[in-house]
């Protein structure tokens, strides 16, 4: 039975992007299982405000590649809070497929969301957590993937999308490091994950069991994640445990990234 520890990041605030389900959901239930005040967005409003009501996390309507709504979404925090100690920037959607199939606007949209959006909670959480009471402090987690360090052939603009947040934290990381500043950025890379997001693949039964074997295949583990278990990594990026750990990349996969496919 799994063992957890209780009040690792009691009494920080935090917010996470694309909570409403899958990862993100799985991470606020642990954030607000370890005493954190939890905020978190997402574009599901239904979703939201079935899980503000399960776990008591402040649930905020957000679409993460506006501008705007960062600036209010991070300006609701301080005026109730007055601080953010974590941030977790996991919103994300699936990619474009095969390069010969691409359609710009799709493309576009990808890294508006994947890849802007993860930077505009970058620049606007970063910003408030420079202005933490007792100075500059905090702990940013940008959710990237397994897909970021082995290449996927099949879609080149979701790898394209999770290698730009792999660099674009190791930028960030040491821009705060150089400056003095006690607010640490890491990537942390999921394998593939049993959530939602490949719902659209499971049509039938015998589609859903081609997916499952395929996904199993990735994996040397020959298992999907668990949501909870790439949750508990983030926990620790989110707690003090981690407070040396700054522009590095954090797997989760089951072994993915560690073995030549088929060897």
């Amino acid at each position: 039975m799994e063992r957890d520890l209780v009040g690792r990041i009691e009494g920080k605030v935090a917010f996470v992007s694309g909570g409403a389900s899958g990862l993100g959901e799985a991470m606020v239930q642990r954030f607000v299982e370890e005493g954190a005040t939890v905020y978190f967005g997402d574009v599901n409003q239904e979703n939201g405000a079935r899980l503000a009501a399960a776990t008591g996390a402040v649930f905020l309507p957000h679409d993460v590649s506006r501008e705007e709504q960062w600036i209010s979404v991070m300006a609701r925090i301080e005026e109730e809070q007055g601080r953010l100690d974590v941030l977790v920037n996991n919103a994300g959607i699936l990619g474009t497929g095969p390069l010969e199939k691409i359609d710009v606007d799709a493309w576009n949209r990808l890294f508006a969301i994947n890849v802007t959006g993860v930077m505009l909670g970058c620049k606007h959480g970063g910003m408030l957590m420079q202005r933490n009471p007792g100075g500059a402090s905090g702990s940013i987690i940008n959710i990237s993937s397994n897909s970021a360090l082995l290449a996927t052939a099949s879609d080149c603009g979701y790898s394209a999308t999770k290698g730009a947040v792999k660099l674009m934290s190791q930028s960030i990381a040491i821009n705060f490091a150089r400056r003095g500043l006690a607010i640490r950025c890491n990537s942390l890379h999921p394998g593939p994950t049993d959530t939602p997001i490949f719902e659209p693949w499971r049509v039938s039964e015998a589609a859903s069991k081609r997916l499952e074997e395929q996904l199993h295949e990735m994996t040397p583990m020959g298992r999907l994640g668990r949501p909870r278990e790439i949750a508990n990594m983030a926990l620790y990026l989110a707690s003090d445990e981690s407070s040396f750990s700054t522009g590095a990349q954090f797997v989760v996969d089951g072994g993915g990234t560690s073995a030549l496919a088929g060897m």
